[in-house]
């Protein structure tokens, strides 16, 4: 299925609050006639942008293709929260993959979070960068674990930025009854992605970075080198870096086949005033809920509460995205009732079957970063750190993360869709029951 054309208009950014506030760049120009490159990426989201900025800075000639614009796709349209460790928990990596591999990923995790505040540092990038995400347990029964996993990290990880909340403190920082307790995690933290994935273009750009935007790839030939085609251009290059995640489509079927797309859904409110906003959300923190389809949410720099959440089980966006995400917010906030939503839109991102990144290498020059489960604002970041430095001879950390054993879907690309259905389904209806 082609998420590219499916749900947007071709070049223009969805009518978010994200793109209302978005930080002035100029449009990169599409890409016409034959070039050359050390290194072609496609897709300019979080991973591609990063890994250009990191490949340029190392001295190799960059072209990055994009079929839209830069940051279009889940890179800036998500709920721009910067989460600690893997999308996965480490006592279940540990189980997984062992200690040692597991101690390996959150290392690469918590790098994650700092090449991030180090870009936005290095590069001046104004995209309200902030600390903290409270996570919060929709059933009681949930809040016993998610304390157990905070002592965890605490004592066998030497991280000692997450606490525990229990039901008064949740309920005071979030201003619902909805939870019971929870875990404030401040190393953790939030920013406006869409401003976020500008600033790393213009900072790739300014590296030299080749970018052509509206530069759909159409075909792509593969042999000593690659041969990278669009409807009105040709790239040859030494490496190809895929870069797609949920917008892959049919370039390249066994990615396909481990990552898929799915769709995910935001509002944002009027100016609700600081100080009803404080009421609903006491500290500037991001909040995510322990819920299957988890509800995320945060309050903005002009007070509105950011709101993502709600589900459906089709490639096209429905057509009434303020009523399908109203009932979870409503569930959390019956106080929003009568307040009116300003924006809302849907963007489509990459999930895996294990809800682990997916690093392969393709071919000896070809690569694949993709499928970060909605764990991607630092680890798609990371990504794009990692594989320059494989391609630069230093390949442990990608070594590290390709070695997470990746299960296909079942049915592979073409019939993976109907089991995310039945999974998704059985999953919501337990977060209905209570289980």
């Amino acid at each position: 299925m082609d998420m590219l054309h499916k749900n947007d208009r071709l070049g223009q950014y969805p009518d978010s609050w994200y793109t209302a506030t978005a930080n002035k760049l100029s449009a990169f120009p599409t890409l016409k006639g034959a070039i050359k490159a050390d290194i072609c990426i496609i897709g300019a989201g979080y991973t591609g942008l990063s890994s250009a900025l990191h490949l340029a800075q190392a001295g190799f000639n960059v072209v990055l293709l994009d079929a839209h614009r830069v940051g279009w796709g889940a890179s800036g349209r998500n709920g721009g929260q910067l989460g600690s460790g893997q999308r996965r928990e480490q006592d279940e990596l540990e189980k997984i993959l062992g200690v040692d591999h597991a101690k390996l990923l959150w290392d690469i995790a918590e790098e994650s979070k700092a090449t991030v505040r180090d870009l936005v540092t290095a590069h001046d990038i104004q995209c309200d960068l902030r600390d903290g995400i409270a996570h919060t347990d929709w059933h009681a029964s949930g809040v016993p674990a998610q304390h157990a996993y905070a002592e965890k990290l605490q004592r066998d990880y030497g991280y000692d930025k997450i606490s525990t909340l229990d039901k008064t403190q949740v309920r005071e920082l979030v201003g619902s009854n909805a939870y019971h307790g929870g875990t404030l995690d401040m190393g953790a933290g939030h920013l406006h992605p869409l401003n976020f994935a500008l600033g790393l273009a213009k900072a790739a750009a300014d590296a030299g970075v080749s970018i052509y935007e509206k530069s759909e790839v159409t075909g792509i030939k593969s042999g000593k080198n690659h041969h990278i085609a669009t409807a009105s251009g040709t790239v040859d290059a030494t490496h190809l870096i895929y870069a797609c995640n949920g917008y892959l489509g049919h370039l390249e079927g066994k990615v396909a086949a481990k990552v898929m797309p799915i769709n995910n859904f935001i509002v944002a409110t009027e100016h609700l005033g600081k100080d009803m906003a404080e009421s609903l959300i006491a500290r500037d923190v991001a909040i995510a809920d322990s819920k299957f389809v988890v509800n995320y949410f945060r309050r903005s720099t002009d007070n509105r509460m950011l709101f993502g959440g709600g589900e459906t089980y089709g490639y096209r966006f429905p057509r009434d995205i303020k009523a399908l995400v109203s009932k979870p917010m409503l569930a959390v906030y019956p106080q929003l009732a009568d307040v009116k939503l300003d924006y809302a839109w849907g963007g489509t991102l990459g999930i895996t079957m294990n809800r682990m990144p997916s690093f392969m290498r393709l071919s000896p020059t070809s690569y694949s970063l993709s499928g970060y489960s909605g764990h991607g604002v630092g680890m798609a970041t990371m990504a794009g750190k990692i594989i320059a430095r494989a391609i630069q001879g230093q390949a442990e950390q990608f070594d590290t993360m390709a070695s997470v054993p990746a299960p296909r879907f079942p049915g592979g690309a073409r019939l993976r869709w109907p089991g995310l259905v039945m999974a998704m389904t059985w999953y919501s209806l337990r977060d209905r029951l209570g289980f």
